[in-house]
């Protein structure tokens, strides 16, 4: 008893071993990944295909579709169906597609007021166009497979919203009492109206199974699907047309959809054909013709230009046309000497104030003079002398004031001469100076038009200022128009002086990268 006890460990070692070893082999060809099925190739097929924005043409078209019923193409989706009763609209390609395996990704909205909508949405793939039926808007009897998104309970079970696969061979009358249900290959439930995102839909046919994807529209993920259903072992046309349907009935709710994209698969170590194959060859040379005509006009052209401008043979065709860097250059220096000239505006119009205001000082000091002269000892005219004494003060002050703005704009102008100079000699034209230069140019445009209003002020007959003197005012303001003149040009002038230095900074520390 004892020996056969002790036998049995020894028995079940080699199976142990064995199996230790055998998963060790499986794990290490999962983690190289030998085991792994590679994925398909996937190619975009943009004439199979629409998606917005500039989704339809001028004349309301839809490039490589075609609509009819109440479908409404826009430049951002196509509604197969608006939110009235019993309407029907559907979209299908133009050309036939015989690819075969694809993939095609479908956003939609379906919407309405009520609680429950009608009838709902289909995307087909069947072997002829079924431009017009009772199957959500498309013809019954069809040849291919119709993914139905049902909103409207027929039967009462309370199944739907629902999502439901119908393959059908040419024969089969589609049983709208039952939704469907009796003749469909796959069904899942799912909500797809007013959801606060638009709804994807996955549909992949690959190697005869068909699957079916769906993003809930609960997240802006595009990404994020889920498992709907999946057929295995179906048989569709080699070749056929896509299309997408809707309908409505008692009930209403909008079908939109935003978007359609089909990709061609292709199976690992197999290259898909280059498209020029598809192309047929009366269009090969069609295009070729029209190419090479093309490009005789333009040589044409060409030779036509050179001989008009005899000066430019020899150089290449780029030299002629502006870069980016020299445009932005071109830009940095129109704008500084946009300022220069306006710096130099302000300039002459200060000279002529302080002209006028010389003359005003002159003519007031004249007639102090004649007063004191003809008044003996001035008793008489003492509130007269008085104002007259105030107003040459007030002059003066402004006079003082005007030759301080003079000297500021003076240091201005010399110093946008020379970030000129700088910047031409460097051969910088930044992005950033141009930002400057802008924020500069605000400042001097408000000191430009208190200059021209101390222009217009100041233009008047010398006579009359002289025989009627300025009244002195009771009590003077907080802050004068001079003193803000001076405020805002010497504020403009530190931030200049701030800009110039950091602009240094930066040439200098650009120099160590």
């Amino acid at each position: 008893m004892a020996a056969s006890v002790a036998q049995r460990p020894a028995a079940a070692c080699p199976v142990l071993l064995l199996t230790f070893v055998t998963t060790l082999i499986l794990h290490r060809g999962v983690a190289d990944g030998t085991g792994a099925e590679e994925p398909p190739h996937r190619r975009f097929e943009y004439k199979y295909s629409f998606k917005g924005p500039h989704l339809s043409q001028s004349d309301g078209n839809i490039p490589f579709w075609i609509h009819t019923g109440n479908a409404i193409p826009s430049a951002d989706q196509v509604r197969i169906t608006p939110s009235l009763r019993s309407q029907k609209g559907s979209v299908w390609t133009k050309n036939r597609v015989g690819f075969e395996h694809w993939e095609a990704e479908v956003t939609f909205r379906v919407s309405g007021r009520g609680r429950t909508g009608a009838d709902g949405l289909a995307v087909w793939f069947a072997a002829d166009q079924g431009l017009d039926g009772p199957v959500y808007g498309a013809a019954d009897l069809w040849n291919g497979v119709g993914i139905f998104f049902d909103s409207f309970d027929n039967d009462g079970k309370k199944n739907n919203p629902a999502v439901v696969v119908v393959g059908n061979n040419g024969k089969l009358v589609y049983d709208h009492e039952n939704d469907g249900t009796t003749q469909s290959l796959g069904t899942c439930l799912r909500d797809f109206r007013n959801k606060p995102y638009p709804v994807r839909a996955r549909i992949t046919y690959y190697r005869k199974t068909l699957t079916v994807m769906i993003n809930n529209g609960f997240t802006p993920d595009k990404d994020d699907y889920e498992l709907c259903t999946k057929v295995d072992d179906m048989v569709v046309p080699g070749d056929g047309f896509f299309g997408l349907s809707a309908a409505t009935g008692g009930l209403a709710d909008d079908h939109d959809v935003l978007s359609f994209l089909l990709f061609r698969l292709s199976e690992p170590g197999q290259q898909p054909p280059p498209p020029q194959s598809e192309i047929p060859k009366e269009e090969q040379d069609k295009y070729q013709e029209e190419f090479q005509n093309f490009q005789q006009e333009l040589d044409k052209k060409k030779e036509d230009f050179l001989k008009e401008h005899p000066d430019v043979q020899g150089q290449p065709i780029e030299d002629l046309f502006e870069s980016v860097n020299d445009r932005e250059i071109r830009q940095v220096f129109e704008g500084q000497n946009r300022i220069h000239l306006e710096i130099k505006q302000l300039h002459r119009q200060l000279a002529m104030i302080l002209d006028e205001q010389r003359r005003y000082v002159s003519v007031i000091t004249d007639e102090i003079s004649k007063k004191e002269l003809t008044g003996g000892t001035g008793q008489l005219d003492t509130p007269s002398q008085q104002q007259l004494g105030s107003a040459l003060t007030a002059q003066q002050e402004v006079l003082k004031n005007l030759n301080e703005l003079r000297n500021s704009l003076s240091e201005s102008l010399q110093r946008v001469g020379s970030v000129q100079q700088q910047d031409r000699a460097a051969g910088m034209g930044t992005y950033e100076t141009v930002q400057h230069f802008n924020a500069i140019k605000e400042p001097l445009q408000s000191v430009k038009r208190d200059v021209e209003h101390l222009v217009k002020r100041s233009a008047q007959n010398p006579a009359e200022k002289a025989v009627k003197c300025p009244e002195v005012p009771p009590m003077p303001s907080c802050l004068s128009t001079v003193h803000f003149i001076i405020f805002i040009v010497v504020q403009s002038v530190l931030f200049f002086c701030y800009i110039m230095y950091k602009s240094q900074q930066e040439a200098a520390a650009k120099k160590f990268f």
